[in-house]
């Protein structure tokens, strides 16, 4: 946590990955995140992967550091609260973030009346305003038919879920970009990310598009890394690893580690080619190469190669579950990014703060997500200038509700 947007006041109503990812990582840099939700909680409120009690670890992942109020979005009493929560007064709000569909009583239409410099990041699937989510935008675009191996006929889905996340992290950018320019122009605006367009334009960036219009729509490979060496190999001993040659240096601390510069260099010489600074080359030989460097890995362990690679700079990283890269101090055990906590649902594990570091900031500790509804007096009364009858009238007519102890 830190403290770079301290002050600023972000209302969020949203749910799944993308939105609430928003949010959360402006929470994580010191920004006051305010999250309604139905009373009772919304469509994401117990979705998987759950705690022994029953509690979604997903919603206490995404909405770390934020507050929740809980609103009766049914009743027009309730939704006409949440807007005048998304666009309340104050020089540092006016900053919301939704899914909600675009007309409706969360349009910018309808909150811009209320607050006309209101900046509104809205995430959508299709631009067309169609629905869609991460795996429906994914497969339209084309990644599963690249995922998996040549023989496999049937496409395979991505397991992480990409453009939600890159969506979240687009929204987050896109405020304070909007923010910048109201400070100089007074503007409010809406800002529509669909995550059909964060797909789209990513797989052009990459090349992806252009490559396939040339009619090269790129086959399955498995585990080989496209147009550079890279591939999973088997160590003695049954562990494998991920290796990755990209750089001069890197190929060469390979070679070197691996005894294989004699075997390397007679291949060489029989194709007529030098792989030392074509990373090209040695992807189009790979399957000349990969017999190579297989005889190789299976006639050492990991105990024997880990401190070679680390010496020569060697690219390599080993193949363990979650439960594994939960000890490992390079990721999250004895990382500054994490701090064991005690979250809603009971249970206590590494929870992640803003995953950058600023040297020249002191690092805030990581907080908990908040129980449903557990600010819902509080904002009505700091952010909306509520009186305490006002409020207690609203939980009478279960317009609102507080955290459930």
């Amino acid at each position: 946590m830190y403290d770079l947007l301290k002050g600023l006041r972000v209302v969020e109503g949203s749910a799944f990955v993308a939105g609430p990812t928003c949010g959360l990582y402006l929470a994580q840099l010191g920004a006051e995140v305010i999250r309604f939700d139905n009373i009772g909680g919304g469509p994401d409120f117990r979705r998987w992967p759950l705690s022994e009690s029953g509690a979604s670890l997903y919603w206490e992942g995404l909405n770390k550091a934020k507050k929740s109020i809980a609103i009766d979005l049914s009743r027009p009493e309730g939704r006409e609260l949440a807007a005048r929560l998304a666009a309340a007064p104050g020089e540092e709000g006016g900053v919301f973030v939704t899914n909600f569909p675009v007309e409706g009583f969360l349009s910018y239409e309808r909150l811009s009346a209320l607050r006309p410099d209101l900046i509104c990041a809205r995430v959508m699937g299709w631009a067309d305003g169609g629905p869609a989510v991460d795996y429906t935008v994914n497969s339209a675009v084309g990644v599963p038919m690249l995922n998996g191996f040549s023989e496999e006929a049937r496409p395979v889905n991505n397991v992480l879920p990409a453009w939600d996340l890159l969506t979240g992290a687009y929204a987050a950018f896109a405020i304070v970009s909007a923010l910048h320019a109201r400070q100089r122009d007074g503007k409010g605006r809406e800002i529509r990310i669909p995550l059909s367009d964060i797909a789209g334009s990513t797989m052009a960036n990459l090349g992806y598009l252009a490559e396939s219009l040339m009619g090269q729509d790129r086959p399955r490979m498995g585990n080989d890394l496209f147009g550079a060496f890279g591939r999973d190999f088997m160590l003695k001993g049954g562990q494998r690893i991920m290796l990755v040659a990209i750089t001069p240096r890197q190929w060469k601390g390979l070679l070197q580690v691996l005894e294989i510069e004699a075997e390397v260099a007679a291949l060489e010489a029989e194709l007529g080619v030098s792989f030392a600074t074509d990373e090209g080359l040695r992807f189009n030989h790979r399957g000349r190469l990969f017999p190579i460097f297989e005889a190789a890995f299976a006639r050492k362990t990991l105990d024997e190669l880990k401190p070679s690679f680390d010496a020569e700079g060697v690219c390599w990283g080993p193949y363990q579950p979650m439960s594994a890269a939960a000890q490992d101090p390079r990721l999250i055990k004895g990382n500054p990014v994490f701090a064991d906590l005690t979250h809603p649902s009971g249970a206590t594990y590494p929870a992640a703060g803003f995953a950058g570091t600023i040297p020249q900031e002191i690092r805030g500790p990581a907080r908990r997500a908040a129980r449903l509804g557990e600010h819902t007096d509080e904002v009505l009364s700091q952010v909306l200038g509520l009186p305490g009858a006002e409020i207690a009238r609203l939980h009478d007519a279960g317009i609102v509700a507080g955290a459930k102890e």
